[in-house]
């Protein structure tokens, strides 16, 4: 009887190792992810950098005609 409980806790529980192992498997994930997301990122702040500078041209050239 003891060695059924023992053996169901041992399943259920989690060590030390398995929870580094999943630490380790989770930060690599991040990493990965943070990498992605700058890759796609840039693009964008180049293109909203452009508009801002085109709005700001237009501003500028509504109250400076030429």
């Amino acid at each position: 009887m003891t060695a059924v409980i023992f053996d169901t806790l041992m399943d259920v529980l989690a060590t030390k190792g398995d929870i580094r192992e999943l630490d380790t498997k989770i930060t690599g994930s991040m990493r990965e992810l943070e990498l992605r997301m700058a890759a796609e990122i840039a693009p964008l702040k180049w293109g909203v950098a452009v508009c801002v500078g085109g709005i700001i041209a237009l501003i500028l050239k509504s109250f400076f005609p030429h």
